[in-house]
């Protein structure tokens, strides 16, 4: 019989990024907590970039956009926000959130050790650029794996693809 295999990566869809940022856009908009407090976020390719005039309303704005991702279920270990906050700019304060896609080859180094020291016997895995192949002659073992490594608190979002 021949081995069943899955891949696990990190990605997120852009479409329903774009569609949070948007439905945030409108909420804080219409919020009234947001009048005349020059309150805006936009999505610039893969930076959510969001302004205001004080800094507080600003990190208001990010939470509002949080929310909003969440809603979507797109993970918020995607979101890259800077530890120093906003920064100030002329009279408004700005904050640049990139979006993170791909696994590092240090996280690909975890949870490939995670695997082999946690999960169970038999279960191969390898990395394979900014992505890694688990692979198995059993499927329970490698459902075991998934299960593991949606319990582990890992820097990164994973997705299951591929699966054989």
């Amino acid at each position: 019989m021949a081995d069943s295999s899955f891949d696990i990566v990190s990605k997120f869809d852009k479409q329903e990024i774009a569609n949070a940022v948007n439905s945030a856009s409108k909420e804080i908009a219409t919020r009234y907590d947001f009048k005349n407090v020059g309150a805006s976020v936009d999505l610039a390719g893969d930076v959510i970039k969001m302004k205001a005039n004080t800094e507080e309303r600003c990190l208001a704005v990010l939470d509002v956009v949080q929310t909003h991702l969440v809603k979507r279920k797109v993970s918020l270990k995607h979101l890259d926000v800077p530890e120093a906050g906003p920064r100030i700019s002329g009279k408004e304060y700005h904050l640049d959130a990139p979006l993170k896609e791909g696994i590092s080859q240090e996280n690909a180094k975890k949870i490939n050790k995670l695997i082999r020291d946690e999960g169970p016997k038999g279960v191969k895995s390898q990395i394979q650029g900014d992505e890694l192949r688990v692979s198995s002659k059993s499927r329970d073992d490698l459902q075991a794996v998934q299960r593991m490594l949606r319990e582990a608190d890992l820097d990164v979002a994973l997705n299951f693809t591929n699966q054989r």
